[in-house]
C-alpha cells in the first residue's frame, strides 16, 4: 500500500483490497445476457424468417465458410467420397455394358479400361486416374470413345471440386478471428478526470510484436429508449465519440493504450449521476478494426461494457513498463478508486 500511495498519490486507494467501506455501493443485479460477450461473440440468432432460408444456398460459399468446423470437415469427407463411389460406379458400368468384367484377362481381348475385372479395381482406377498417380498397371484404351469422355468430365468435376472445397477450407483456415484473440481490452471501463475533463476510459492492448495496420477504434450504446412519437426502440445504437473529429481514434497500437470518451454535453452520461449510472441498463459495445501485418487481412475484435462494470471516480494504473525500449504489458486491467465525487447524485 504503501509503495501504492508514493507512487499514485494519497487520494487513491487498491479497489477491494482495503476494509474501508467504498463511497457507494452498487445496487447488487442478476446478471444478464449481454448483446455481445466479452469475447466478441454476438449473442443474436435470427428466428421468423419464413421461406427466405432459401438465401444461404444462393450464396453457398459462405454458407460453408460460416459452418462450423465439424461440419466442414464432415461435408469435405462425404462430398469426396461420393464422388468417387460415384465416378468409380460408372467406370465400372461401362465396363460392364461392354463384357470387359467377362473378358478381363484374356490376352487377345481389348478392354475400354485395362486390367479391371470388377469394382473394386474400377474404384481403384479412378482413385490413380483422379489423383495423378498413375502405377500403369490400369490405363484406357483407345478403342474406348466412352471411356475417353467419361475422363474428359472426370477431369472436369474433379478440378471443380477441388478448387470448390480446397478453397473453402483455405478461407477458413487463413481468417483473422484467431488474431483477435491477442487483442486485449480491459475488463472494466472507468470514469476518472483527465486533463481537467470528466471521462469515460478502458484500455486496449496487442500482444504480438506484428502491428495493426490503420487499427480503428469504434464505440457504440446499446440502450432501450422511446421515441417523441412513442415507438419504443429497444436496441438503439448511439455512437460514442472517442476522438472523430482529432484523429484520436486512429491507434498506433505498439503498446497498450487507453481510449476516452470525454463526458460533455453531446455525451449520453452527461445527465446521469453516480446513483443513475446504476440505476440505467445499457451496454457499451468496443469493436477495434484494423489490418493484420503478415496476412494483410482485416481483422475486428469486439467487446462490451455494461453498467455493472463501470467504477466511478477512478484513478488507472500505468499498463506498461519501459525496458530498454521495450514496453510489457503488465496491468492492463488495474484500477484504483479515488475519494472525489464522480458527480453530485440525484
Amino acid at each position: 500500500m504503501a509503495a501504492l500511495r508514493r507512487k499514485f498519490g494519497e487520494d487513491y486507494q487498491v479497489v477491494n483490497t482495503t476494509n474501508r467501506a467504498p463511497t457507494f455501493a452498487a445496487p447488487v443485479k442478476k446478471k444478464r445476457q449481454r448483446f455481445v460477450e466479452k469475447n466478441g461473440r454476438c449473442n443474436v440468432q435470427h428466428g421468423n424468417l419464413g421461406g427466405e432460408t432459401s438465401r444461404y444456398l444462393s450464396d453457398l460459399f459462405t454458407t460453408l465458410v460460416d459452418l462450423k468446423w465439424r461440419w466442414n470437415l464432415l461435408i469435405f469427407i462425404l462430398t469426396y467420397t461420393i464422388a468417387w463411389l460415384v465416378m468409380a460406379s460408372m467406370w465400372w458400368i461401362i465396363a460392364y455394358i461392354r463384357g470387359d468384367l467377362n473378358h478381363g484377362r484374356d490376352p487377345a481381348y481389348t478392354p475400354c479400361v485395362a486390367n479391371v475385372y470388377n469394382f473394386p479395381s474400377a474404384f481403384l482406377f479412378f482413385i490413380e486416374t483422379e489423383a495423378t498417380i498413375g502405377y500403369g498397371h490400369r490405363y484406357i484404351t483407345e478403342k474406348c470413345p466412352e471411356g475417353i469422355i467419361l475422363f474428359l468430365f472426370q477431369s472436369l468435376l474433379g478440378s471443380i471440386v477441388d478448387a470448390f472445397l480446397i478453397g473453402c477450407m483455405f478461407i477458413k483456415m487463413s481468417q483473422p478471428k484467431k488474431r483477435a484473440e491477442t487483442l486485449m481490452f480491459s475488463q472494466d471501463a472507468v470514469i476518472s478526470q483527465r486533463d481537467g475533463k470528466l471521462c469515460l476510459m478502458f484500455r486496449v492492448g496487442n500482444l504480438r510484436n506484428s502491428h495493426m495496420v490503420s487499427a480503428q477504434i469504434r464505440c457504440k450504446l446499446i440502450k432501450s429508449r422511446q421515441t417523441p412519437e412513442g415507438e419504443f426502440l429497444p436496441l438503439d445504437q448511439c455512437e460514442l465519440d472517442v476522438g472523430f473529429g482529432t484523429g484520436a481514434d486512429q491507434l498506433f497500437l505498439v503498446s497498450p493504450l487507453t481510449i476516452c470518451h470525454e463526458i460533455n454535453t453531446k455525451s449520453p452520461f452527461f445527465d446521469l449521476s453516480q446513483r443513475s449510472l446504476m440505476n440505467e441498463q445499457f451496454e457499451i459495445v468496443v469493436i477495434l478494426e484494423g489490418i493484420v501485418e503478415t496476412t494483410g487481412m482485416t481483422c475486428q475484435a469486439r467487446t462490451s461494457y455494461t453498467e455493472t462494470k463501470f467504477f466511478g471516480a477512478i484513478a488507472s494504473f500505468p499498463s506498461c513498463r519501459w525496458r530498454r525500449a521495450f514496453s510489457e504489458s503488465t496491468t492492463l486491467s488495474s484500477t484504483a478508486r479515488s475519494r472525489s465525487p464522480l458527480r453530485p447524485t440525484a
